[in-house]
């Protein structure tokens, strides 16, 4: 009965003799995994949105990570100030733009 949640030992023999091979292609394929379902994604999402921040201008209505809309007034090389209401503007760093909202979008909200 303990044969079954335990292999038998064996005195002589190896590895199979294909073993090496296979788990060579085995971690090739891992690797290919990995690139094509994490880390090209990845620096294609971190391509966009590095572009994203680059062409922010003022005018631009943005949306910030927190879920706080509002039009851009002043931009600089690390920051950006964001008018969220009539006479209320907050700066918030460049990195926190999420998205550049078409514009007109604040006057239908």
């Amino acid at each position: 009965m303990l044969d079954f949640f335990i292999s038998q030992a064996h005195a002589e023999g190896g590895a199979p003799a294909g073993g090496g091979i296979a788990q060579i292609v085995m971690l090739v394929g891992f690797v290919l995994i990995f690139y094509f379902l994490l880390w090209r994604p990845q620096s294609k999402r971190a391509k966009q949105h590095k572009q994203l921040i680059s062409s922010l201008s003022k005018g631009d209505e943005i949306v910030i990570g927190g879920g706080l809309i509002g039009r851009i007034t002043k931009v600089t090389d690390d920051f950006i100030s964001m008018e969220i209401a009539e006479g209320t503007e907050v700066s918030v760093q460049k990195n926190a733009v999420a998205a550049v909202l078409p514009k007109g979008t604040l006057k239908s909200i």
